[in-house]
């Protein structure tokens, strides 16, 4: 789970429901700066667990380089609305027509962004139609299924949700965060060493409005997502594979061979993890406006 700073959007930011073809979501859209010439517009899809809040740090600096980022919460993450217990509903499927419709909404071809699971639902959505993309960013989100220990911490998640509320399955991961902290290992349960209480109780109410059917749903997605990385070789966009030196959701070896695979723009953003975004945001907005600057310079803008 990403930790964002802060879950107030920055200076500028506006938060509003988009409306869609396929019903409303969530998002934060931050304009390009004051002064800056626009050079164009990016969808930001958030992770497992995670929500357009995830995206804030990117916001600003993105701004300045000229890019207008719309981030946004997926159905049934957040402040989106979903059912609390039908899974269909959360098929990757439907979630890759969700954003299809986003991007139709935002009225102009896009710069899309996946982090994590996000990236294979943005991977999803382009393969179905790639038309409305400028360009296809997978952050931190590998070829196929996540590492087997992260596939056991997903299970234990699946099974607690069998039997537990959304709000014990939380009071459960702060008390094995707890006995984390006193030993020298970490446990990432969503609210890390160092979160002071406005940062627990925004990550709690992140969580308590998420809907279980679509943890269950994506989190089954992401443990038997098969390697469609020739499938997606064969659109005819400009890629870019960035991620964290370090990484325990895909071994960055493994993200190093699908970018060799998909001829993609390779970036390992030195001192993050698992979420880049949030670790070093000023060098991930640095690669991320280099790579759009690159793709539009492909396509004959100037």
């Amino acid at each position: 789970m990403s930790r964002p700073p802060t879950f107030v959007p920055p200076p500028g930011a506006r938060a509003y429901r988009l409306r869609t073809a396929r019903g409303e979501f969530a998002v934060v859209d931050a304009p390009a700066a004051e002064g800056v010439e626009p050079r164009g517009t990016a969808l930001l899809l958030p992770g497992f667990t995670g929500s357009k809040e995830d995206f804030n740090p990117l916001h600003e600096p993105l701004a300045a380089r000229g890019y207008r980022t719309v981030a946004v919460d997926g159905r049934g993450q957040f402040e989106t609305d979903g059912p609390a217990d039908d899974e269909s509903a959360y098929a990757q499927r439907e979630l890759a027509l969700d954003v299809l419709a986003q991007a139709e909404a935002l009225g102009t071809p896009v710069h899309l962004l996946g982090h994590s699971l996000g990236g294979q639902i943005a991977r999803a959505a382009v393969l179905l139609d790639h038309s409305p993309f400028l360009s296809l960013t997978l952050m931190s989100s590998g070829p196929a299924q996540i590492s087997p220990s992260q596939q056991q911490r997903v299970k234990l998640l699946r099974d607690a949700l069998g039997v537990m509320t959304m709000a014990e399955v939380w009071e459960a991961m702060q008390a094995v965060e707890t006995t984390a902290l006193e030993t020298p290992e970490e446990t990432d349960t969503g609210a890390g060493p160092g979160a002071g209480p406005d940062d627990r109780d925004d990550l709690r109410r992140r969580w308590l409005a998420t809907k279980p059917a679509q943890l269950l749903a994506t989190g089954r997605q992401l443990c038997t997502e098969p390697d469609r990385v020739a499938e997606l070789a064969a659109v005819p966009l400009p890629f870019h594979v960035l991620s964290g030196a370090v990484d325990d959701t895909w071994p960055v070896t493994l993200l190093d061979e699908m970018a060799v695979r998909l001829g993609a723009r390779r970036t390992v953003v030195e001192g993050a993890e698992h979420s880049p975004n949030c670790d070093r945001p000023l060098a991930t907005a640095t690669a991320l406006a280099d790579f759009w600057d690159f793709a539009l310079a492909e396509q004959g803008a100037p």
